[in-house]
């Protein structure tokens, strides 16, 4: 059973009736007098939504105190535009710690963001210390050494030779000199597996950058991290989840001075009456796109 501790302050009540509009799970419901109670906790999802609808701080749940939330301004479109289009994969670094307060900072940010069915139940590996970070690129990089150069799978050497030879003269083509990185991590169970590690991710990135951080997005770990099952353990991601994703982080040192100016993505509108009967041959088209990945 939930223990939503559902409370109402019916001194300051206003009777509006927006928790019961707003709750998803219809777990509320108003009385006689118009104060709201619950009806079936079972259903709550935890989603906080009647908590923090209340106009007037009357509704507490699971013991939160709604005069420690804070409080919600008006941003600035232009601004929060600005951050997305100058968003860059950065690929230079200083080899230095990110500072206490930003790593708190950032770490704090990530109980925001959303998840599929409010499931919440994501897990974050950081490496936050640049020496720590400088032995797991060591590690990673001569495990990849040694993977390209002796196993005898030619398909497979041919086709990363480039990154063969650069590993071997001491490039670090794989964390680019990043002196931290994050790994999200989600249950198996999760009805949004994946999603919500890479939702995780997108927030923080945007937030790491408006902390005049770099960041870089870092596929060649996450599959290191799927063919070196050491590298979970040393990252302390449980039993029972996977790694979604890996992304670096640090100081920059290098700054971009202007956004860029990408190519038009195809956008278009539904329109009114726009179902037709599709063929059999359509729509097995349709389902081979759809499930094709």
């Amino acid at each position: 059973m939930t223990n939503l501790n559902f409370k109402v302050d019916e001194q300051k009540c206003i009777h509006c009736g927006l928790c019961v509009k707003d709750c998803l799970s219809k777990v509320i419901d108003l009385n006689e007098n118009k104060i709201p109670y619950v009806v079936g906790e079972d259903r709550c999802i935890k989603c906080q939504h009647c908590f923090s609808i209340c106009p007037v701080g009357a509704i507490s749940v699971f013991d939160k105190n709604p005069d420690n939330s804070s409080q919600i301004f008006s941003q600035n479109p232009d601004m929060i535009l600005n951050l997305i289009k100058s968003r860059r994969s950065n690929r230079q670094y200083k080899n230095e710690n990110v500072t206490a307060e930003k790593l708190d900072k950032l770490k704090d940010m990530l109980k925001y963001a959303p998840t599929g069915c409010n499931y919440h139940q994501l897990y974050f590996s950081f490496i936050d210390d640049v020496e720590v970070m400088n032995e797991f690129r060591e590690h990673v990089n001569n495990k990849l050494i040694n993977a390209l150069t002796k196993t005898p799978i030619k398909a497979i050497t041919d086709k990363f030779s480039i990154y063969t030879k650069l590993l071997i003269n001491g490039e670090d083509i794989i964390f680019r000199g990043a002196p931290h990185l994050i790994v999200a991590s989600n249950s198996i169970k999760a009805p949004s597996v994946k999603e919500d590690a890479i939702i995780a991710l997108s927030y923080f990135e945007l937030y790491a950058q408006s902390l005049g951080l770099g960041t870089c997005w870092c596929g060649y770990a996450q599959i290191c991290l799927n063919f070196f099952p050491e590298l979970c353990e040393y990252l302390k991601i449980p039993d029972g989840y996977q790694p979604e994703y890996v992304m670096l982080f640090g100081e920059k040192s290098a700054n971009y001075a202007r956004t860029s100016q990408p190519e038009e993505v195809k956008i278009v509108s539904a329109e009114k009456d726009g179902f037709k009967k599709l063929s059999a041959g359509q729509t097995l088209k349709r389902y081979f796109w759809n499930i094709i990945r």
